[in-house]
Order: structure tokens, then sequence, then C-alpha cells
């Protein structure tokens, strides 16, 4: 059976030619629909695309619409679908084998999407959030499982040698991955609400100025905390939480192999036979994080008709994303570098062993030049998540206040066609909460209170 390998070769290449729209571009017009404020409709074309969509995709499906639940106080159905993923992308960092291989014939999409590490990080921030809004009970628990995980990515990170070309080793690029402090934010204002937790409190908002320098509110959070005075008598206090801009995002980018992806490339390609990467490679199609560029800065707020604050960032969740693809480029380009060797070799061995002839030669290598220019990068990711998280503390006296909310520009003047207004049943001595999601100078589902 001297064509039997040529078959198989032939096989794989013929399965791997269909071209097919990519996640991004079938779930455009659900983003689009989210963007415009029409969550209704971004709905509709989500269920399209789950229907029609590869079985792979199915978590990024239900990460879309926990945006869409959180944004209009659906909050169990947000729970329950970032529970799912949560749990559904720590099983898959117990990477697939077949999987893997497999990939390494045609491309990463083939591959259950596991969700990069900011992803990880994100579907806990939203969790605790979620449950924060929805009463509360474990929203601790939930922004301790940030925390949890962001070291646990670290010490899988730092049990991942790596050598450069004298076999000196190198610090894994995750151990400087930035620390995303609002699970301990979170932590710290549930503790100082209780008034008996205050060196609980101090400990935390001390962390979150460390993690996150940049953050003003968290000087006057450690202050007040470390004075013991959660509030004045008779007031209570508002924190509101914004979302605001449009998330980070994916496109292909052909990336020149730099001489730190070969040698990784050289690393992974020798653990499995005794051949080494060429010295020089074309380049190769990764998968590259994009943002936005918004007009909306922060949301001004307004207390009974009286502009008192603006929201400020705590989390910039595309800074982030950018920075932890910088730290990782050049493994994703080793991988791709691995992958156009694999099939550069199965054509070669595949004509070796079927003793082809010159005319069946030619045709094989134009089905290799065409199976190399099929592969797209893996461009899926979580598109609905914002691109910063904000936050505001506003102390008011106990009662009924109307709070309204308005996008400002990045010179604070205010953007966008209204304002937002909800009533606010302030008590004394407790939190109040407010969620909004403002992912263009449109609201996104409904100002929420809690």
């Amino acid at each position: 059976m001297k064509y039997a390998f040529f078959v198989s070769v032939t096989w794989v290449i013929l399965t791997t030619i269909g071209c097919v729209a990519s996640y991004a571009d079938r779930a455009v017009g659900a983003r689009q629909a989210f963007y415009d404020g029409n969550v209704t409709e971004a709905r509709k074309k989500l269920e399209e695309n789950l229907k029609k969509g590869k079985k792979k995709e199915n978590d990024l499906v239900k990460l879309e619409n926990a945006m869409i639940d959180l944004s209009t106080g659906r909050f169990r159905e947000a729970k329950q679908a970032l529970c799912e993923v949560r749990d559904r992308f720590d099983d898959l960092e117990q990477k697939s084998l077949a999987e893997n291989t497999l990939s390494l014939w045609t491309d990463d999409t083939i591959i259950s999407y596991a969700g990069e590490d900011y992803e990880k990080i994100m579907v806990r921030v939203l969790l605790a959030m979620a449950e924060l809004m929805d009463g509360g009970a474990d929203a601790e628990a939930f922004a301790l499982q940030i925390v949890e995980k962001q070291e646990q990515i670290r010490l899988a990170a730092g049990q991942k040698k790596q050598t450069d070309k004298d076999g000196k080793e190198i610090p894994n690029p995750k151990l400087a991955y930035k620390q995303v402090p609002l699970g301990l934010y979170l932590r710290g204002l549930i503790r100082e609400e209780t008034l008996v937790n205050n060196d609980d409190a101090v400990r935390y908002y001390s962390k979150v100025m460390e993690w996150e320098p940049q953050f003003q509110q968290a000087r006057h959070d450690l202050q007040r905390a470390q004075s013991g005075r959660h509030h004045a008598e008779g007031n209570g206090v508002v924190y509101i939480f914004t979302l605001v801009g449009r998330g980070p995002y994916k496109e292909r980018e052909n990336a020149e192999a730099t001489q730190f992806a070969l040698l990784i490339a050289d690393q992974i390609f020798s653990a499995t036979n005794k051949y080494s990467v060429p010295p020089t490679f074309a380049p190769v199609p990764i998968p590259t994080i994009r943002r936005h560029h918004d007009p909306v800065k922060s949301v001004g707020i307004y207390v009974d008709g009286s502009a008192r604050a603006s929201t400020e960032t705590i989390t910039d969740i595309g800074q982030m994303a950018e920075d932890q693809f910088e730290a990782i480029k050049d493994q994703i380009i080793a991988k791709a570098v691995v992958r156009r060797i694999v099939k550069k070799g199965t054509i070669y061995a595949a004509k070796n062993v079927a003793d082809v002839n010159p005319w069946i030669s030619l045709a094989m290598d134009a089905g290799g030049v065409a199976w190399e220019a099929l592969e797209t990068a893996d461009t899926r990711c979580w598109g609905l998540l914002p691109d910063r998280i904000q936050v505001a503390r506003i102390e008011l006296p106990a009662g009924e206040h109307s709070l309204t909310l308005q996008p400002l520009s990045y010179s604070g003047i205010p953007v966008g066609p209204r304002r937002y207004t909800v009533e606010v049943n302030v008590k004394s001595g407790y939190n109040s909460y407010v969620l909004a999601n403002f992912p263009t100078t449109e609201l996104a589902g409904k100002v929420l209170v809690r």
C-alpha cells in the first residue's frame, strides 16, 4: 500500500481547504447590535450563531450571552454561564494531545478554545460582579478566585522552564504579567462595610495601590479604612461600576520569526525528532490583539441633578490583553513555525513514500502551497468584553436619590445622545451598588441597582 500515506495526507489537505467564515466574522452582527444598544437583536444573532457555528465555539457564545445577561439584570443566568465556562476552561488547560497534534496539520481553530489568560481572569471578575449585584452572599468568595487564578497562572509559568541557545534558563514571560486588583478591591469594600474587619480592608486596599498605583480612589479608601470610618452618621455609600468601551479583539497578522521564536520552535520540534528548525523562515499567520479607539473616557455621575463624580479605571482589560499577548508572542510564532515545517515535511515524506511521478509530485507541491496558504490565525475571542472597568464611590444621606450617568470624553465633555437616570435607595451604614455598560456612547442594556 505505497499510496496509503499519500491518500491520508491528501485527505488532510482537502479537509482543511474548505474556506469557512471565522468566528469573528459570524459574531460581528451580534457585536455591532450590542454596541448600538440593541441587546435583543444581539441575543438573537448570537442564538443564530450558536446553531450554525462549531461546537468548539459554544463556550464563546456563552460568554457573549453572559455579557448581555449581565447588562440587562439577568444575573443568575450570567453567573450560570460564567461558572460553566470557568470550569470548562480549567478542564481544557489539560490540553488534548490528539487535538494539538492535529492542529500541526491544520491550524489552532481545530482546538477547543481554552481562553486567553486575560479571559480566564475576566470570567472570574464578571462572576464576582454579577454575584455582588445579585445579593452578594458569595461575592467575596468569587473575588478571591480572581486573585487565586492569577497566582495559579504565575505558578504554572514558573514550572515551565525555557533556555537560550547556550542552555541558560530564561524567565517565563508570564511571570511579568501585571496583576489585576479588582478582586482585592471588592473584598476590601465588602469587609469595610462590616465595620469589624478594617484590618483586612486596609491590607486589601494597600495591595490595590501596589498593583494599580494610578488608581487614585484607592488612596482615599486606604485612609478611610485606616481611620475606621466607613460613613458619617446617617449616611450610606453608593459604588457605581461602569463597563466602558469596546473590548480587545483579535485579527490576523503575518509575523516574522524572531530569533527567540525560532529557538522555542527548535526546542518544540527537536523534542519529537532528531531534526532542527531552519535558521530562517517566511512570515507565518498568527492572531494579534487589537483595541478600539472609543470616544468615552469615563462616566460622569450626577446626584439629584448636581455633578458629583466621574468613574475611574481600576482594570484596563485592553491593556492587559495587549501586554499578555506581547509576553507570549514568541511562543505563538514558534508554534506557527513548527506547523509550517510539519506541513512541508508531510508533503516531502508523502512523495518519497509513494514514489510519485513528476506530474503527481507537481500536483502535491501545488496542494502543499494551498495547504499552507489557507492556514488561518485563530482569532476567536470574547468579543463583548469591555475595554475598561471603572468605579466611583459616593457617600450620601440615607433615603431616595436620583442618580444620573452620562459618558464623558477625554476632555471631560459629555458625549452621547442622552443621560441615563435611576432611583437609588441609600440605606444608612450600608453599601448600594450600581452597574452600567457603555461600550460606546450608548448604554447597552439598563442601569442596574442593588
